[in-house]
């Protein structure tokens, strides 16, 4: 577990540490980016894996240690880098430092550690990459080329008349074919029991009311109970999936993560001509051998962590 065994000394230390680092002392502030460099490099390797997709197979990867690819040539991918700034940002940004008490003894790094670790650090971090919340589903996309931007107005709570006039000079009837699409959206999400996603992931304040407009006491929940088992389980889980290859963390990610359709997985297998087996085209892969080779990963999954 990643906790600090600290007195009352060390906790005002570290207070004393994160108070300068947030007043801009250059050398406080390289000591605390030090402190947190092998957790963000852990995390940025954990959730931008978790949504590489199609990335790895046209571009460098640029975590560190990257991750191992089928090519090694193309372009820079953006996000690695790009995320190990993001993660800094938000860890070490000055409202985030200040917030530190060391209560309960946890020195500044077991705090930093434990909000990285949180559900809603890695909301937020998922409100960065995809720009707003979530990216638009395929499946949704495919409903016409309007479906996206409409997605997005629902997932503001935007009415229908709303979203009607915002559409008005793209539709012919804006009112009746906006209604139309919203009801497509919504029978397709509830079919494929992802509907959750019109309902974007919020911060919840315990010291403000509910109708407080400032977040300037907003702060993720550190828990520093998580069992030392829950975190090797967590260290075997990260290791077997280091094992696996680019195209067996795609399908786990596509199918069992992500919950897609099996048909758009084939459908991105096919545009990047990655074959499941050797001998057999990409564009000859059935959805029961997609399912037989997701069942084979699993299985391998689970001897790599036993």
């Amino acid at each position: 577990m990643q906790q600090n065994n600290t007195t009352d000394q060390d906790v005002e230390s570290q207070r004393a540490l994160a108070q300068q680092a947030a007043n801009g002392e250059e050398a406080a502030r390289r000591q605390v980016n030090q402190l947190v460099e092998s957790i963000i490099r852990y995390q940025s390797r954990r959730f931008c894996v978790r949504f590489c997709r199609e990335n790895k197979f046209h571009s460098i990867c640029t975590l560190h240690p990257p991750v191992a690819q089928p090519i090694n040539r193309g372009a820079l991918c953006e996000w690695g880098n790009a995320s190990y700034g993001w993660m800094l940002n938000d860890l070490c940004s000055s409202n985030r430092l200040l917030k530190y008490e060391g209560r309960n003894g946890a020195g500044l790094s077991g705090y930093l550690y434990q909000i990285a670790n949180s559900q809603p650090f890695y909301e937020r971090w998922k409100d960065w990459r995809f720009g707003r919340h979530v990216h638009v589903p395929a499946y949704i996309k495919a409903l016409g080329p309007n479906a996206g931007r409409v997605f997005m107005l629902l997932r503001s709570h935007e009415p229908v008349e709303g979203i009607a006039q915002q559409m008005s000079g793209l539709m012919q009837e804006p009112l009746l074919e906006t209604r139309a699409l919203c009801q497509q959206i919504i029978v397709l999400l509830t079919r494929k029991k992802r509907l959750h996603l019109l309902n974007p992931p919020v911060n919840i304040s315990l010291t403000e009311s509910a109708n407080a407009e400032s977040s300037s006491h907003q702060q993720d929940l550190a828990d520093y109970d998580e069992s030392g088992e829950d975190q090797q389980q967590k260290q075997q889980l990260s290791r077997a999936w280091e094992k696996l290859s680019p195209v067996e963390q795609f399908v786990l990610e596509a199918l069992s993560i992500e919950e897609q359709d099996a048909r758009y997985v084939l459908q991105a297998l096919c545009k990047m001509d990655v074959s499941l087996k050797k001998g057999v085209p990409a564009k000859k892969t059935s959805v029961q051998q997609l399912y037989y080779f997701r069942r084979k990963t699993l299985a391998k999954l689970a001897e790599s962590m036993a």
